[in-house]
């Protein structure tokens, strides 16, 4: 297929390589920068360009890969009446896109790009949304192309969808940013987390491998360990003493115990 990309960041660079890759000829990149424009463009052999007057109506398929605002500023400028249209954000309707075609819809992949980090294509979950039976076909004959591991996903799914992956990533990084930084204002070494980091992923892990047996399926809660599902009072009283100095990272942790106490007691 014909694909231009709209947008030169991470997801826009990690779309463009993939599908690349896939077989399909990028025919245009654009963005408001000229020089993000060219930079990705020279990876994917595509003709790079920031006037939207100046993108060429004959590509099958459009990827608008930009931030939630600037999608809504394009909805009024952009138009290519039957060609596919699609966003990529996980917080925006499809219907933002009616004005721009009849044919449109959403591929969200919920994945943190990073466009320095190279990563296995076809590991990605694909989550699809369109206006149309037809549009649906194109879109996953283009996600197939690039892994088998497609979703259809609502708008109002794929809102609830984004929720949970700021919590698993943005959040999950921010944890252990916070406590990397704690451990180096007194001096230990972050690796000494690393198998700990390891095995609280792999626990993850095991909870999605039982998901298709619901009867079994150890739910991540039932997995929980540390002092707030021990009922530990002593420590967990000790900890709040020590980040005194910390007050944001205090009341933190006395959140997260709260709802972790919370939340196993239910679970048991």
């Amino acid at each position: 297929m014909k694909i231009t990309i709209l947008g030169s960041g991470n997801v826009a660079t990690h779309l463009a390589l993939a599908h690349r890759q896939a077989g399909h000829q990028i025919v245009q990149i654009w963005s408001r920068d000229f020089d993000h424009a060219e930079q990705l463009a020279d990876l994917v052999y595509a003709e790079p360009t920031n006037r939207l007057n100046l993108i060429y109506p004959t590509s099958d398929i459009y990827i608008l890969a930009v931030s939630d605002d600037a999608l809504f500023d394009l909805a009024l400028d952009f138009q290519m009446r039957e060609a596919l249209v699609l966003h990529t954000s996980g917080s925006v309707s499809m219907n933002v896109l009616r004005p721009m075609s009849r044919h449109h819809g959403v591929l969200y992949v919920p994945q943190s790009f990073v466009r320095t980090v190279a990563m296995d294509y076809s590991q990605l979950p694909f989550c699809l949304e369109a206006s149309d039976n037809e549009s649906m076909k194109k879109l996953e004959t283009l996600a197939r192309s690039v892994s088998e591991n497609i979703y259809h996903i609502s708008s109002a799914e794929r809102q609830w969808l984004h929720i949970a992956s700021v919590m698993v990533n943005n959040f999950g990084n921010a944890l252990n940013a916070l406590a990397q930084d704690m451990l180096k204002t007194q001096g230990i070494s972050f690796e000494i987390l690393r198998p700990l980091i390891q095995i609280t992923a792999e626990k993850a892990m095991l909870s999605i491998k039982a998901h298709d047996n619901p009867k079994e399926e150890p739910t991540l809660w039932r997995l929980q360990t540390g002092p707030a599902v021990r009922g530990d009072e002593k420590t967990i009283s000790r900890h709040v003493a020590m980040l005194k100095g910390n007050p944001d990272l205090q009341r933190l942790y006395e959140m997260m115990t709260e709802i972790i106490i919370n939340a196993t007691s239910k679970s048991k």
